[in-house]
């Protein structure tokens, strides 16, 4: 009797079903940093500036991001920023 039909094997397809489940497992995981409008922008640097996490000088009229020291004079930019450092800290703090 000959051996299976090798039309008939189905493993890779398991296998890249499971690398796609993977791959979104990853992407739910991970903070979504692209669509940030200005109000949610403006809302998120109140809280963090609130929360002592961010610093407003109004004199040079920047934001100062205080755990990683890096200065913005956008909101917008300052909340993208801070969307993917914490994500990243909790990705580092994951792989511990």
């Amino acid at each position: 009797m000959p051996g299976p039909d090798p039309h008939d094997d189905t493993s890779r397809d398991y296998e890249q079903f499971e690398k796609e489940l993977l791959a979104q497992d990853r992407d739910a995981a991970g903070g979504d940093t692209a669509d940030i409008d200005d109000t949610t922008a403006q809302n998120l640097v109140s809280n963090l500036v609130e929360a002592d996490i961010v610093t407003a000088v109004p004199e040079d009229q920047v934001l100062v991001h205080e755990p990683s020291g890096t200065v913005f004079d956008s909101s917008t930019q300052l909340a993208v920023f801070h969307r993917g450092w914490t994500a990243s800290r909790d990705a580092d703090a994951e792989g511990k």
